[in-house]
């Protein structure tokens, strides 16, 4: 299948990390998530109904990030794609990335963060 929804830079201000300063304040983060499912009849039919509703995923991504308060952004990524796959059955694999904007280190480094992709 080569059929893929992109959805890049969800910006999420969120808790997670495990220095104090993390833990009391949210921060910012970006969210980039791959779903690979076939769209080929919402395509011919122009059909929403046919595909994954990318704002709902928009949405479930943001409630488990802020609604989480992880210590990890590993555990953020899995617990997001995992919600994802049982959110639509169609979706055969998803890739999520979640970087931190202004990670907590002295280097000069734009940003932090993690990958995973499920597979059903």
């Amino acid at each position: 299948m080569k059929d893929v929804i992109e959805l890049r830079e969800l910006r999420v201000d969120a808790i997670v990390g495990v220095l104090d300063r993390e833990r009391r304040r949210a921060q910012p983060l970006a969210f980039d998530i791959d779903l690979q499912r076939s769209f080929a009849q919402a395509a011919k039919n122009d059909d929403l109904t046919k595909t994954t509703n990318y704002a709902d995923v928009l949405t479930l991504t943001t409630k488990v990030a802020i609604e989480g308060k992880f210590l990890l952004l590993e555990t953020l990524a899995t617990r997001v794609a995992k919600k994802i796959l049982d959110f639509d059955p169609a979706i055969k694999s998803v890739s999520v990335s979640v970087r931190k904007l202004q990670p907590p280190v002295p280097e000069d480094v734009a940003t932090v963060g993690v990958r995973t992709t499920l597979r059903r």
